[in-house]
């Protein structure tokens, strides 16, 4: 395995940790370029997890080039290819990040106290780290579903987006508590060397300037 693998899977393991889910009023699905996410929230919603889904998201870095529609819409397509039928979700599809998928959500299902939110696994820190910040208060879990690096990532993106990705998450999750959009995570030192590694090997596209 080559040094970039080895240290993209500590951050890997280290922005997927925290995942889980229960008995919910609601499931929130983030949108994103992996539709394994919606066809998770799918297996959920059947075994009564919850028994509403929200897909939230217009479009990304990635989907914006993927697709037409926004990601919600697509999510949703795939949900009725699934079998879900249309009273069984929501649809937002003006979110463009992560605060705004909770926040839209927050503002569509205001009565709500228990949710689980569904993403990528590599974006579950990030959507634990805002949570708190755009819905304090809400009994939340957030999950995803369980597919390896680099074995397993979507070809929609490679490999090599996925670190791209991943390094620009783990420089938010460093810089956003600063700015009030995330709670402050620790971030072990191997975790911050690895970072380090992948900017000075140029992964630097997804950072912020």
């Amino acid at each position: 395995m080559t040094p970039t693998l080895k240290n993209a899977i500590v951050l890997w393991e280290f922005l997927s940790s925290g995942r889980g889910h229960q008995r919910s009023e609601l499931i929130v699905v983030c949108g994103s370029y992996d539709l394994r996410v919606c066809d998770y929230a799918c297996e959920l919603l059947a075994k009564g997890i919850a028994e509403h889904l929200l897909f939230t998201g217009n479009t990304g870095n990635w989907t914006k080039h993927l697709w037409e529609n926004t990601e919600a819409s697509i999510f949703a397509q795939r949900a009725l290819k699934n079998g879900v039928r249309p009273e069984q979700f929501s649809l937002e599809d003006r979110a463009t990040n992560f605060a705004e998928n909770i926040s839209f959500a927050r503002a569509m299902f205001p009565d709500v106290r228990s949710a689980t939110f569904l993403t990528k696994p590599n974006s579950t820190l990030r959507v634990v780290s805002t949570l708190p910040i755009q819905w304090p208060g809400l009994e939340a879990w957030v999950d995803a579903p369980n597919y390896s690096f680099p074995e397993e990532v979507s070809n929609n993106v490679g490999v090599l987006g996925v670190i791209e990705e991943m390094v620009g998450d783990i420089q938010r999750i460093m810089l956003y508590p600063q700015k009030g959009f995330q709670i402050e995570q620790v971030i072990p030192k191997e975790v911050e060397q690895a970072w380090e590694y992948l900017v000075k090997q140029g992964f630097d596209h997804h950072l912020i300037s």
